[in-house]
């Protein structure tokens, strides 16, 4: 995915940034980081709060095998919901949702 790509995604959101993050691509609005792009797979910022709403449209919380005793970790990122993906308005309120976990992780 490139950036434009990203950019023109969460157009309903607002102008968004991305820089390198994870060998991957942080994606950024207001200076908080609400998504990451890894693999091709895009992940939106979730947590206690919104996480049950991305469980429940079938999203899939991003683990990650530690180096530390190979114990897997879960990531506050989850999948895009698949009606998202060719859904602006749709995209746009999940962005915010994740925008707003953003918001509060930060506090």
């Amino acid at each position: 995915m490139t950036e434009a790509d990203i950019v023109d995604l969460f157009a309903g959101l607002g102008p968004v940034s991305v820089r390198r993050i994870f060998g991957g691509k942080g994606i950024y609005f207001n200076g908080v980081i609400f998504a990451l792009e890894l693999r091709g797979e895009l992940m939106l910022k979730a947590d206690a709060e919104s996480a049950p709403d991305f469980e429940a449209a079938g999203c899939v919380q991003w683990t990650n095998v530690g180096s530390r005793h190979g114990k897997t970790v879960a990531m506050p990122y989850w999948t895009v919901p698949e009606s998202a993906v060719d859904d602006p308005d749709e995209m746009a309120n999940w962005a915010r949702k994740a925008y707003e976990a953003g918001l509060r992780a930060g506090k």
